[in-house]
């Protein structure tokens, strides 16, 4: 039965053992975390459990089918996720659900459910930059075909995702600046699109409505001894919940800090883990996510096509950065953010999301494969025919003699 689930599997199999394992840790974790949540709600930790166990096979389920469509309908796809995407986050912005002060999500009427846009907008503007340098790689150099086309896209993704969550919207620029070198956009034209996503930045800082909330953010990470406790309580708890880890952490499920963590379950769940399973546990997570940053390397150098290429670059520099921006938050090395951990915290949207960016990098990473098997055969054959044309003026030479 593994043996023929693993034949209907295609592209890097180092990945797909990354997703089982996050998948995996992902499950203990939550479990564990959402013990103060589930007292809080009035149910059992099992119903949590089950929910999102319910949501990482949907997952699956979704990378599965992701990277059997060939990747190149994903640029087709891109123009049209855009074309939602834009008025979709001006909606979540003026009549989205407001949690902690933010309107990030949009609740699915019926279902009790809520859907976090942003989660959208990042598949939509990577793939749609992705499209949009592969088609003008000709005339790149060019200001109006190239930079205007790539900029007020990037600039209205930015703004509408920054007034709610500034972490998440500039982590999306850092990726998108990354996709335009890797498209060699020139660094002059590179300037232009930073100053415009700079500018931006400072107006949602400066005059955005959470300004003040970004400013006691910031103020709390550098100067905490001189902030009141309700200020820095967040990095207070994952701070002990990293010391008291040790080496080999306390144990699966012994935790003490998620009764006092906000959300141990999603934006500090890598906290929980370092106290759970150690300094083991936390390097760990670490490599696994560093590794998967190496594959996904791997397949945009070999891919053979330069949109399978920037697309998989993008979705990959977008999941590492997350993970990373993640679990230096915990770990103090940043300021609050709010951002999950990718495929480990709780959160449909997050899943689901992410589920389908890594089955777009399966898929181009099954391209190349499918390049690698086909160039090895064509090789094959010209070797075969080389052979055959060799014996054949051989036996012609004889006939002559």
């Amino acid at each position: 039965m593994i043996k023929a689930i693993l034949n209907q599997t295609k592209g890097d199999r180092w990945i797909w053992l990354i997703i089982i394992l996050l998948s995996l840790i992902s499950v203990l974790a939550v479990y564990s975390a959402t013990g103060t949540l589930a007292y809080k709600r009035g149910v059992g930790s099992e119903s949590l459990m089950f929910k999102h166990l319910l949501f990482i096979v949907l997952g699956f389920v979704l990378i599965y089918f992701a990277h059997l469509l060939n990747y190149r309908y994903y640029a087709g796809i891109s123009k049209i996720l855009m074309f939602i995407t834009i008025p979709l986050l001006l909606y979540t912005l003026l009549f989205g659900s407001h949690v902690n002060d933010a309107s990030r999500w949009i609740a699915i009427p019926g279902t009790g459910l809520t859907f976090q846009t942003s989660d959208l907008a990042k598949l939509a503007l990577i793939t749609y930059l992705a499209r949009t340098l592969t088609k003008q790689q000709t005339n790149i150099k060019d200001f109006k075909s190239t930079v205007i086309w790539l900029l007020a896209p990037m600039g209205a993704v930015f703004i509408l995702i920054a007034l709610a969550n500034l972490s998440t919207a500039v982590m999306l620029a850092g990726v998108g600046v990354l996709i335009l070198l890797i498209g060699r956009v020139s660094f002059s034209q590179m300037s232009i699109v930073g100053a415009g996503l700079g500018i931006l930045l400072v107006i949602v800082l400066f005059l955005g409505p959470r300004r003040g909330v970004y400013i006691n953010r910031v103020k709390a990470y550098m100067h905490p001894e001189m902030q009141s406790s309700d200020r820095t309580f967040q990095q207070d708890q994952a701070k002990i919940a990293v010391a008291t880890g040790g080496i080999l952490g306390k144990g699966p499920g012994n935790s003490t800090q998620r009764n006092f963590l906000p959300h141990p379950y999603s934006d500090f769940i890598f906290a929980i883990i370092i106290e759970e399973y150690g300094l083991v546990g936390g390097c760990l997570m670490v490599f696994l996510y560093l590794i998967l940053m190496y594959r996904i390397i791997k397949i945009v150098a070999q891919a053979p096509k330069a949109f399978g290429a920037l697309l998989a670059a993008g979705l990959g520099f977008s999941l590492t950065i997350q993970a990373l921006a993640n679990m230096a938050v915990a770990v103090n090395l940043f300021p609050v953010t709010g951002v999950p951990l990718p495929l480990v915290s709780m959160g449909g949207t997050s899943i689901l999301f992410t589920s389908i960016a890594l089955g777009i990098i399966l898929s181009v990473s099954k391209d190349v494969e499918e390049y690698k098997t086909e160039t090895k055969e064509g090789k094959a054959e010209k070797v075969i025919i080389g052979e055959i044309q060799h014996w054949r003026r051989r036996f012609e030479d004889l006939r002559i003699e």
